[in-house]
């Protein structure tokens, strides 16, 4: 098996690594984060046109590129290097993937028009309390909808909505009222204009990224604005939320390696005790586990694109969930404990000034607390593979328990005759010896004393 980039793949990494490290390198992050608007528009639209990354999980007959989620990654390993603030991840990848999957032939034609023009879209799902009890899966969706009519009425409020303030069309998932799971699960498409929509800018930690909460009140959708059929709307969701945590574990994979880059050439600048540090074996310890870090995650990350690539885009039916969300959770878990690793060391080995301004390492530090959370801390996925991989091994050993029972339970009561007929026997073994010993006793007391006369 070839594990090696194609050429077309070569190329798009070259590409994409020249057009940001000199189109949109850190220092434009920085010039955007303290802005009114968040992010450079400028640049999206650049991205867009010149680029045209945000056409690649598009078919060709649509007008995109029609590649895979390996491509995708590889643009979404270098945006992550630079701290790109973009929406990227959540138009081209999440919104995308949703499309794919759920629309018909119309809305499919409609909307990748829009997309491919630069416009942005995202795909809202979670809620308040997402993570905490609810997980970032389908339990996370509380916006309830009513159905009156042919149409659907929608309340609630979404939460950490990956550039949702500043979306042109959203989808969104919610749940009828009153019904729990996966069953009640509806997706819609509508445009962001809408008066019933409310979106509010969220001031995180990491000013490298945008979220808001999307509230909505008495949203009134009809069929037209439904992307899924009843039954596929779950599966949907799940697999734009697992292509989602591949493509954010990619740009966690860019900036472990980032910080590790910058590290090693700062050590190898900075001297003390007339040598650089870089000769210290301390140091080398702890550069090599970062790199480590960063390569394991490099084999994670294009796995998972690999597995999403026959699961979402060759599949003739529905995607194979478990091995996608396997993969997810996988490249997920390990990306966000690499990335905070990487980042926390690279501050470490920078000493003082890691945390100054002039320096980019606490940026990285920052992006890489705020994306290991986001769609599922490392431990939630652990709890997630934990749940798949012992599910139906869990399930066997009941099976097994069950049947060893029975046995157990057969066994214990052939021991129980067992002993009682042990019992019976040494109770009968007892009573003969008493028998004899008190024959012998009369016997005994029955024989002629010694000058008895007869």
């Amino acid at each position: 098996m070839n594990f090696s980039y194609t050429d077309e793949q070569i190329m798009i990494e070259q590409s994409a690594n020249d057009f940001f490290s000199q189109v949109c390198p850190v220092s434009v992050t920085r010039e955007t984060m303290g802005s009114e608007q968040g992010y450079d528009r400028e640049l999206w639209q650049r991205i867009c046109d010149d680029m045209f990354f945000h056409g690649i999980l598009i078919p060709e007959q649509y007008g995109g590129l029609g590649l895979g989620y390996v491509e995708l990654c590889i643009v979404l390993e270098k945006i992550g290097a630079q701290l790109v603030n973009s929406p990227f991840h959540a138009s081209a990848c999440m919104a995308t993937t949703a499309l794919l999957l759920a629309a018909d032939d119309t809305q499919k034609t409609h909307y990748f028009e829009r997309l491919l023009q630069g416009e942005i879209a995202t795909l809202a799902y979670t809620s308040v309390n997402v993570g905490t009890e609810r997980g970032w899966g389908c339990d996370a969706v509380e916006v309830s909808f009513t159905k009156q009519g042919h149409q659907y009425v929608l309340n609630g409020t979404y939460r950490y909505v990956p550039y949702g303030h500043h979306a042109q069309w959203l989808i969104l998932a919610a749940r009828e009222q009153g019904i729990e799971g996966e069953q009640g699960i509806r997706l819609f498409v509508i445009d962001a204009d809408n008066a019933s929509i409310s979106p509010k800018h969220l001031p995180t930690m990491d000013q490298t990224q945008n979220l808001a909460h999307i509230h909505l009140e008495n949203l009134i959708l009809d069929a037209s604005n439904l992307l899924a059929s009843d039954h596929h709307a779950s599966e949907t969701l799940m697999a734009a939320i697992a292509a989602g945590q591949i493509g954010l574990a990619a740009e966690q994979l860019g900036g472990t390696q980032a910080v590790l880059d910058q590290t090693v050439q700062y050590t190898q600048q900075r001297t003390q005790f007339n040598r650089t540090i870089a000769s210290f074996q301390a140091v080398k310890h702890q550069a090599a586990d970062m790199m480590l870090k960063a390569e394991a995650s490099r084999s994670a990350v294009y796995y998972a694109a690999c597995i999403a690539d026959t699961a979402l885009l060759t599949a003739q039916t529905q995607p194979d969930q478990a091995d996608l969300q396997q993969a997810a959770s996988i490249a997920k878990s390990y990306c966000s404990e690499a990335y905070f690793f990487n980042a926390s060391t690279a501050l470490q080995l920078h000493g003082g000034v890691g945390f100054t301004w002039e320096f980019d390492v606490h940026l990285y530090f920052k992006r890489a607390q705020s994306s290991g959370v986001l769609l599922g801390s490392s431990a939630y996925h652990h709890q997630q593979l934990a749940d798949q991989l012992l599910g139906q091994l869990g399930r066997n050993h009941l099976q097994n328990n069950k049947l060893g029972s029975n046995k157990l339970e057969s066994h214990k009561l052939e021991s129980h005759s067992l002993e009682n007929h042990s019992l019976e026997n040494n109770a009968l073994e007892s009573s003969t010896l008493k028998n004899n010993t008190l024959a012998s006793q009369t016997l005994k007391s029955e024989e002629p004393q010694q000058g008895t006369t007869l």
